[in-house]
């Protein structure tokens, strides 16, 4: 059992420094400079995702509020949709579980706004609600119809989100784990990257 053990830690871990040597930089450095004007513009980011997908929407919501902050510079107002349990149960109930981010995005989203989604495989397509991921492409869909930039964190293949997002950094990994554990990594990345950018700006 613990020869089974270190043969999966050793495992993980080799696969991991396979997916850093391939991903995707300049992606990552297009949501960089997309949030950065964000930040400048005083725009608003909204950002979503299911299951474990939503912690990570949540955490970087804080990020993006505090960790990019420094003396005299303001974070960016940054909200995830999932956090609200009474309002998401009462979307869920009223206008359906697919609805529940477009519906929250109809009142606060104003042109110029972003949508930031994580999904692990990114959804089944764009043309069905179901268990896919509808609801993350819903207000991807959204964002784009309003003046607003679509930004996706998606692993395997990238699903549909590759196709709709204005930019979509795909975790070049099959694992959920993987997947989940990355989109964390690059959050964190993101994060500090625009803390000193921000704070080296005039």
């Amino acid at each position: 059992m613990v020869m089974e053990n270190e043969n999966f830690i050793r495992s993980f871990f080799s696969d991991s420094q396979k997916i850093i040597a391939s991903m995707p930089d300049k992606d990552i450095n297009q949501i960089i400079e997309v949030l950065f004007c964000a930040w400048k513009n005083g725009n608003s980011v909204f950002l979503i995702g299911n299951g474990g997908s939503a912690s990570t929407a949540t955490h970087m919501a804080a990020d993006l509020n505090k960790t990019i902050t420094s003396e005299g510079r303001h974070g960016i107002r940054a909200l995830a949709l999932s956090d609200n349990i009474p309002l998401v149960s009462a979307l869920t109930n009223d206008d359906g579980w697919e609805n529940i981010y477009s519906v929250q995005l109809f009142t606060h989203f104003k042109p110029g706004d972003l949508v930031i989604a994580y999904s692990v495989h990114g959804g089944s397509g764009s043309d069905k609600a179901g268990a896919w991921s509808q609801n993350l492409l819903k207000a991807l869909q959204y964002a784009k119809d309003n003046g607003g930039k679509a930004i996706g964190f998606a692993g395997f293949d990238g699903g549909a989100m590759k196709q709709m997002a204005d930019i979509c950094v795909v975790v070049p990994a099959n694992s959920t784990a993987q997947v989940e554990s990355f989109h964390v990594v690059i959050n964190h990345l993101i994060a500090f990257c625009l803390k000193e950018k921000i704070a080296g700006s005039k």
